[in-house]
């Protein structure tokens, strides 16, 4: 038990810092304040977690950090906190994130900006918690009010059709969410009456109780992936998202789905895992191939990198259900490397899209004439989505191709495609945005990036180029924490 609370300052303290933002920084007059404090907050909320990492001991596979208080005595609901290898690498990703949302909003967003920046930091606050969470409640709530801020986001500052992206996006997540919470309920019985998440991994199940509680968890986390057929909401709702929100859906929430999968369904159900892994695979691998062939066919640059998204959030769920260390550990890392370049890709996007009022990649042409330092920073970023060695986008995807490979050929051979896929979307997309002559006056009288947007694009460059580099301080907390995972997953095993 640590002494100081350092996993509830990294929930409680951007909520707080949301909450005052609201109080002090609401009204047109107030904007500057609003921006500043939530800055103040984001980076507070920050600063709380680098502990978490410096004080992290890699060798143990036990909940670090932990908190315990009794929340709801009567039904043995308690506030219990904890990270281990897995989830301690999510809590750093979301606070790292939440001051680069601030600070991109800073200059574009005019309309009621202290209630779009507290949207985030009170979001921020509740997706640690469900990174952090213990108990099966306290996770449940989490997981649900998160939502609301997204749904908030979306639906006041979004695009032309942002309430039904909105709605849509709250009612797909919402919708499974609940049978979620119907296997919480028989897991607290068998566990005699304890919601502990613990004691749900301690139980002894039969396979068809494993195969309904797994199915019943499984539509709650597939869609927050999301994994094909359930991904249609993504792409509508990151069109519709400011670039704010398209940064934390991309780089945050899409990570939700997976961690439940690996803190839920691999060590609750794993008779189950096994029995139901070759459609897992099957649906993983449909998202790597044919949502990459979809990808290739849009139009809209914000489209196209959601469509992406899926397509890499399927060798996730590829490297998780092979079974081998290998595998799921790359499955993270691609989860961490996904985080900065789909980030630092939405963001680049927004950087034209707040110069033009565009996203349509016929809009474009020569922008490189015009915006020398963006063009190199999207280049990059480019460069790692489309899986380039010595960017973080190679490690995890080369990682789940080997981990594949070790449980069958073909699995590893058409998870390999994303590869030429990836380069063909990417490089397609990127050749007609940003080279060739300059294609129309919009684009002639583009800006190149400012301070404010260059530190951004700065500091996510550094962190794909130092994970591609040198992946160890990424992998050494992890690999305890898998292991122990490997091993609940077989000790039941049929």
């Amino acid at each position: 038990m640590t002494t100081t609370p350092f996993l509830s300052l990294s929930i409680w303290l951007p909520i707080v810092a949301g909450l005052l933002v609201l109080i002090f920084g609401s009204g047109a007059q107030r904007a500057g304040t609003a921006r500043w404090l939530a800055l103040a907050g984001a980076v507070a909320g920050f600063l709380v977690t680098l502990p978490l990492y410096s004080g992290f001991a890699p060798a143990s596979s036990a909940m670090q950090f932990s908190e315990f208080s009794p929340w709801i005595p009567a039904l043995h609901i308690n506030y219990h906190l904890g990270i281990d290898g897995i989830s301690l690498w999510f809590v750093l990703l979301n606070s790292v994130f939440t001051p680069i949302v601030v600070v991109a909003a800073w200059e574009v967003i005019e309309d009621r900006p202290a209630q779009y920046l507290a949207a985030f930091l009170i979001m921020s606050g509740l997706i640690n918690g469900v990174f952090a969470a213990l108990d099966a409640i306290l996770f449940y709530v989490f997981f649900e009010a998160m939502l609301i801020p997204m749904f908030i986001i979306i639906g006041i500052w979004g695009g032309p059709r942002r309430v039904y992206a909105a709605l849509k996006f709250f009612l797909y997540t919402l919708l499974g969410s609940l049978l979620m919470l119907a296997a919480f309920i028989y897991l607290y019985l068998k566990a005699g009456s304890n919601f502990e998440i613990q004691a749900f991994h301690a139980l002894q199940l039969p396979l068809q109780a494993q195969i309904l509680i797994f199915i019943a968890m499984f539509m709650s986390f597939a869609v927050k992936v999301p994994m094909w057929p359930v991904h249609t909401w993504l792409p509508d709702a990151h069109v519709e998202a400011p670039t704010g929100g398209s940064v934390v859906l991309a780089a945050i929430t899409l990570k939700i789905g997976a961690y439940g999968f690996l803190r839920f369904n691999l060590p609750i159900a794993p008779d189950a895992a096994h029995y139901l892994a070759p459609v897992m695979i099957a649906l993983s691998l449909v998202a790597v191939v044919y949502i990459g062939l979809v990808a290739l066919v849009q139009t809209d640059m914000k489209k196209l990198v959601a469509y992406s998204s899926i397509s890499h959030m399927g060798f996730v769920t590829l490297g998780f259900f092979v079974f081998n260390p290998i595998g799921i550990e790359g499955g993270l890392l691609q989860m961490i490397s996904h985080g900065f370049v789909s980030g630092a890709m939405f963001l680049c996007i927004g950087v034209l899209y707040d110069r033009m009022h565009s996203r349509n990649i016929a809009d474009y042409g020569g922008v490189a004439n015009t915006m020398p330092k963006f063009a190199a920073f999207f280049m990059l970023f480019a460069m790692a989505n489309a899986g380039l060695p010595g960017t973080s986008g190679f490690i995890g995807e080369f990682l789940v191709t080997l981990g594949s490979l070790q449980a069958n050929f073909w699995y590893a051979f058409l998870a390999a495609t994303t590869l030429i896929f990836g380069a063909a979307y990417t490089l397609w997309m990127y050749k007609r945005v940003v080279f060739g002559e300059i294609a129309n006056d919009h684009v002639r009288a583009l800006l190149d990036i400012n301070a404010r947007e260059f530190a951004l694009l700065a500091i996510l460059a550094a962190a794909v180029l130092g994970m591609g580099i040198y992946p160890k301080p990424f992998t050494d907390p992890m690999h305890a924490s898998v292991n122990k995972l490997i091993q609940q997953t077989t000790l039941k095993k049929i």
